[in-house]
């Protein structure tokens, strides 16, 4: 037996050799490291843990799984998905030859490109999330409304650079500052940039406190800063009940698209507020939103493949991410100040801010600045309720431009 021999070819058969032997394998080695650098971010600086956490490891393992020399990945396998949905290709009716050689990521991608999970985390959501500081104000839901201007003027601003129309969609939905929904818009409309676009969307919502009170300070002036908001009206449970029925019929009915997102959000609203489903709320709220977190974050992570993710496209993708966010920034404070104009100086248009939909951050965020200016101060629920306000918003303006790009 030729030990030294067989310990040549091991050593040149494994990652390690293969990494600087095989051409383009250096990039996998890039996308290790980058999901070093995002399970740093991810638990040393706690941005979105939750998730990013998942998609980094995502990446470890499909960019370590990545057999360079033989051109496959041991667990993803994005050509498959698409072979699996392509009826003209040879191995639409092979159900069976395309699941032996599916990997273990393949399974858990399933749920996204079915768009499972996003559907899943927005019922969690609903069940987490109160509505009654909107019922109290429903102008709130004009300030969620004005924070949704990122999305189209960055769509507008990706079809410039050369991206085709779904895929600016994708990338616009950034602005909106709702991961689950751009996930679930990408997989329809642009599954290949599915990497860069949720890698932008999380991390933007993560640098949220960062981000937004620059501009916040920039477009308000201290007398609008310190005005101190008026507590909201009491809202009836009756009130709470019938808002999430109400919602999901018009909603849908409007846009029909939007029924998976929007439909799981009001159902778990409404296990929360109607008194009769409170283990199905606590369900939704904990053990599954926690599941479906593992698996979409994981999947997800699968995605930043490096021969697919290395490109100039993902650079162009996360600089529009952050102009989109900004632009709804400045929009839901724009709206905010039209309110403060027009109510004499009632509305705190700080609270315009948190007409993005990352619910509760972006309502903290108003609330911290707020009381920088004014300690006596309370802005929180003033502020949740365009934070989820714009939840609806982001749901409403993927449902449409799914409804125009999706054919």
């Amino acid at each position: 037996m030729d030990i030294l021999g067989t310990v040549q070819k091991l050593a040149m058969e494994s990652g390690f050799a293969a990494f600087f032997l095989t051409e383009g394998g250096w990039k996998n080695l890039v996308m290790i490291l980058i999901s070093f650098v995002l399970l740093y971010l991810g638990i040393a600086k706690k941005f979105e843990p939750l998730l990013l956490c998942g998609i980094a490891f995502g990446c470890l393992l499909s960019n370590l799984s990545y057999f360079i020399g033989m051109g496959e990945n041991a667990m993803y396998h994005p050509e498959m998905w698409a072979a699996f949905l392509d009826q003209t290709s040879p191995y639409y009716h092979s159900y069976g030859h395309i699941m032996a050689n599916a990997g273990l990521l393949d399974f858990f991608y399933i749920g996204v490109k079915a768009g499972i999970y996003p559907s899943l985390i927005f019922m969690g959501v609903g069940a987490m999330t109160d509505f009654g500081p909107l019922l109290s104000n429903p102008k709130s839901l004009l300030l969620g409304a004005a924070a949704q201007l990122g999305v189209f003027v960055a769509f507008f601003g990706a079809v410039l650079l050369g991206f085709t129309g779904p895929q600016a969609a994708s990338i616009g939905i950034i602005g909106g500052a709702d991961g689950p929904t751009a996930i679930f818009l990408t997989t329809k409309l642009a599954p290949e940039l599915l990497g860069p676009i949720a890698i932008a969307a999380y991390s933007y919502m993560a640098l949220i406190p960062m981000i937004q009170p620059p501009i916040m300070k920039a477009l308000t002036t201290e007398k609008m800063r310190v005005v101190k908001m008026e507590q909201a009206r009491e809202v009836s449970k009756t009130e709470k009940i019938l808002f999430p029925i109400v919602v999901a019929t018009f909603v849908i009915l409007l846009l029909p698209s939007t029924a998976p997102l929007i439909g799981c959000l009001m159902l778990g609203n409404l296990f929360r507020e109607c008194g009769v489903t409170d283990r199905l709320s606590d369900t939704a709220q904990n053990a599954l939103m926690n599941i479906v977190t593992i698996f979409l974050a994981t999947s997800v992570g699968a995605t930043m493949v490096a021969q697919s993710f290395l490109d100039i496209k993902t650079l162009l993708i996360i600089l529009l991410g952050l102009v989109a966010f900004a632009i709804s920034t400045t929009g839901g404070l724009v709206g905010g100040i039209i309110m403060y104009k027009t109510s004499g100086g009632r509305i705190n248009p700080l609270i315009g801010s948190a007409g993005v939909s990352a619910v509760p951050m972006a309502a903290r965020v108003s609330q911290d600045v707020g009381r920088r200016y004014n300690k006596s101060n309370f802005l929180l629920m003033h502020a949740m309720g365009p934070n989820v306000a714009g939840v609806i918003g982001s749901a409403i303006a993927a449902g449409f431009l799914l409804s125009v790009f999706g054919g």
